[in-house]
């Protein structure tokens, strides 16, 4: 695929991201807009996390069934007190663990949150993000951003732009391009809203280390 030859696509630098693009996306972000952005692993999918409209965009553009929640980009835990209405124990013990990484904790969320965002579970993913690119843009907005991936809903993750397929490109507003980045399963998904913790999904991190470090503490996991 050739990417479009004009400004919507900026080659950040993915360790020391530069401050105007950074600051050009924030703007994008805030209007309303749509960012393609670098994660650890693979692109992902940036909008404000708190406007309805620009997260409906993303599920038009993804093709995403609205059965399903989006998970959010957080700067610092203190992030957590607008999204969340509690953090357990167990929660408090994987952020410490694996914070900032590869781990997205399912908590309880809080009510005004956007029924889109949630998908009416009840509940919202977090993460607090590895990647420089990423950690920029949840500071430079200074709220959530949603982090879902740059593909369409079911499709494999993509860790080039030039992967993306036409119907993104096409759709977004802003293109963060760092090159190639080291692909692999994604985050892995806990919910610790119940009495047990429950992985969801196993990516980069094992289940069996999440294991570990719980049995440490003497709590329990289930695996889904």
């Amino acid at each position: 695929m050739i990417l479009p030859c004009d400004q919507t696509v900026l080659d950040v630098d993915p360790l020391e991201p530069q401050g105007d693009f950074i600051s050009r996306a924030c703007d994008i972000l805030r209007a309303g807009g749509i960012v393609i952005f670098p994660a650890k692993c693979l692109y992902g999918i940036a909008v404000d996390a708190f406007n309805p409209e620009a997260i409906s965009r993303v599920f038009g553009i993804k093709q995403r069934p609205r059965k399903n929640p989006i998970l959010v980009l957080i700067n610092d835990r203190s992030d957590l007190e607008g999204l969340v209405k509690k953090v357990p124990k167990t929660a408090r013990i994987l952020m410490d663990r694996f914070w900032p990484g590869d781990i997205t904790i399912v908590f309880e969320a809080l009510d005004r949150l956007p029924g889109i965002l949630t998908a009416h579970t009840g509940k919202i993913g977090i993460r607090m993000p590895q990647h420089p690119v990423a950690k920029a843009l949840t500071r430079g907005l200074g709220k959530p951003i949603t982090g879902t991936s740059a593909n369409l809903s079911g499709a494999e993750g993509i860790s080039r732009i030039q992967d993306l397929p036409p119907v993104l490109v096409d759709r977004v507003d802003l293109i963060l391009d760092a090159g190639r980045l080291k692909g692999g399963k994604g985050s892995t998904v806990v919910d610790v809203t119940g009495q047990q913790v429950l992985v969801l999904r196993e990516g980069e991190i094992p289940g069996a280390e999440i294991h570990g470090v719980l049995e440490n503490c003497k709590l329990k996991i289930k695996e889904d």
